[in-house]
């Protein structure tokens, strides 16, 4: 693992880009100045241009130059080709390139001023490149000695065959004396360029490979850190000193119902936790020891969603603030369970409460109820006090149904549980429904099961006695006519969910908390033990009741039966019972 820029492809497609226009830089002017008489004819007072030139280009010709160019410009394309056709065979190319480089910088020289050419610079720099793709001490000290090698040659040759005239002068013995010079300071400067260009390379490639090392664990690291933050399930939201969401976590995706995409760089009111108001406080007390805490409710089209959230600062490595963080779970179920441990300590405290009443109020009813019918029969002459006794009779009936409804409640409910048909017992309890009395002309019925067939092990008693306390409290809530609609259908976890759905007026929240509880009726002339019972037969057969309403709206009663009964509870005897 490495830096782009230090990749071998990115070195080397600099490398041809920087040759072409080192070379280029060099070349061209000798078109600028003229051709090699004019420059050759110029008095030393001609400028310090010209005779800079005279120093460089001397003699040189036109075509020289040329050939020089294209040649470059040639092996640049050669070049480019070769590392798009053979990009895994860098080094060789890095190596080719080198070497072919040796032969360039020893033409330049040649052909810009030989013995007197200050191109001899070049060689140190192609030797440096060497240094660092030679892999090692032993390819740089062949190139060096191969550079010592061309040079030394280009300057014998120079001196003793070619006999190229240098600024008009012919070459004589002191000539000797300096290319011996120039060979001994190139001994010395390519041998001394090439160990101090390895040692540099090899610092160069340790230091590297401990970058790669530590940028491997920073990604690891990174990776790790991103493997946690997305794995757990508590929701977490990033943001900036403004408040403007930086990161978002999966939890976080899935409690919101809102893709990441939809909430990066928005306000973090976007996410319907906060308001203006609220975050200005939960951003001022995040600094305090104990964080800001909050628990809000969100709409969803699943229904309501309780969320609770806390803010803190999100603090750097020197400790500064650069933003909040903000944790935050899903307490639905949490809520529901514990609404639900509240509900059976109430109907447990409820039931026994319910059963002593029934004992001690139970028989002096009867004797009540006995002595008013005896003297009804006195009275009947006596319209005022037979109208008066009539009164106590019906009264005492009323307190009657009231105590058998106290016992229906409290007393352990027998079951005979067996498997069964739940859907064909549907169909017939929805048959029996639309011929009921309570069914108007106002009032639509529609039967939805999916399958037709529904196995279930259950009291079909008890199963039909829920069906008869919904549907006639859903037809209770649509006094003005509406649809009500019985679905059934199976559940992913193999239980099997029915529903009573009506639009009613709906329940409202503050009554929607107590809609289970005993003795709490919604409609007049109602006990209010109804939807107690069903809670307690679903509750001993393992299920769940859930309720969705919308006030206006109409409400959704939803019994998930489990596919298996759970094992009964022992009771403890309540007491006799008139």
């Amino acid at each position: 693992m490495g830096s782009p820029l230090s990749s071998p492809g990115k070195q080397l497609r600099a490398l041809i880009l920087v040759r072409l226009i080192a070379v280029t830089c060099i070349a061209l002017p000798r078109y600028w100045l003229g051709t090699s008489s004019e420059i050759g004819t110029q008095s030393p007072s001609s400028g310090f241009l010209f005779n800079l030139a005279r120093q460089i280009y001397g003699e040189t010709q036109t075509w020289q130059v040329t050939l020089l160019l294209v040649s470059v410009y040639l092996l640049s394309l050669l070049y480019a080709v070769l590392l798009l056709k053979l990009p895994h065979r860098l080094t060789l190319q890095a190596l080719t390139q080198t070497s072919v480089d040796l032969l360039l910088v020893s033409a330049m020289v040649l052909i810009f001023g030989g013995i007197y050419s200050p191109l001899s610079l070049l060689y140190p720099m192609v030797l440096v490149v060497a240094a660092f793709h030679g892999k090692g001490r032993l390819p740089a000290t062949t190139f060096a000695t191969a550079a010592l090698v061309l040079y030394t040659g280009v300057m014998l040759g120079e001196l003793y065959s070619w006999r190229l005239p240098v600024r008009g002068q012919d070459l004589d013995v002191g000539d000797l004396s300096r290319t011996l010079y120039n060979v001994a300071v190139a001994l010395v400067g390519f041998y001394g360029t090439t160990f101090l260009g390895s040692a540099l390379a090899r610092r160069t490639e340790m230091a590297e490979a401990a970058l790669a090392v530590e940028r491997g664990e920073l990604a690891d690291l990174r990776i790790i850190y991103q493997d946690i933050i997305q794995s757990i399930n508590s929701g977490l939201i990033t943001t900036d000193l403004r408040g403007k969401i930086t990161s978002v976590n999966r939890a976080g995706e899935v409690i919101l119902k809102i893709p990441a995409s939809q909430l990066l760089y928005q306000p973090i009111q976007h996410c319907g936790l906060y308001t203006e108001e609220s975050w200005r406080l939960a951003s001022e007390q995040s600094g305090q020891r104990e964080r800001y805490r909050d628990e809000v409710r969100l709409e969803q089209d699943s229904g309501v969603v309780h969320v609770g959230c806390s803010v803190s600062h999100l603090q750097e490595a020197n400790g500064d603030n650069s933003g909040y963080i903000v944790i935050f779970q899903d307490l639905t179920d949490y809520r529901q369970l514990q609404h639900e441990l509240q509900m059976k300590d109430r109907m447990a405290a409820v039931g026994e409460l319910a059963a002593g009443l029934a004992h001690e109020i139970g028989n002096p009813l009867a004797a009540i109820s006995g002595s008013a019918q005896m003297l009804a029969g006195k009275f009947q002459d006596d319209a005022e006090k037979s109208g008066l006794l009539g009164i106590i009779l019906k009264e005492s009936r009323r307190l009657d149904r009231t105590i058998k409804g106290f016992l229906q409640f409290a007393r352990p409910m027998e079951r005979s549980p067996h498997r069964f048909d739940l859907a064909a017992q549907l169909k017939e309890n929805f048959a029996l429904l639309r011929n009921s009395e309570e069914v108007s002309p106002k009032h639509t019925l529609r039967l939805d099961l999916k399958p037709d067939t529904a196995m279930v092990t259950a009291d079909p008693d008890q199963m039909s006695q829920i069906f008869w306390n919904l549907v006639r409290n859903a037809l209770r809530a649509m006094p003005d006519g509406g649809t009500l609609t019985v679905r059934g259908q199976p559940l992913s976890n193999g239980s099997y969910a029915m529903h009573i759905i009506d639009t009613g007026h709906g329940i409202p929240e503050e009554e929607l908390q107590g809609l289970f509880h005993p003795f709490r009726s919604f409609f007049d002339g109602g006990v209010g033990i109804g939807m107690a019972i069903v809670y307690r037969i679903v509750q001993e057969h393992g299920g769940t009741v859930r309720v969705d309403s919308m006030t206006g709206e109409g409400t959704d009663i939803c019994v998930e039966l489990p596919n298996r009964l759970p094992p009964p509870k022992p009771r403890e005897r309540q007491g006799d019972t008139p």
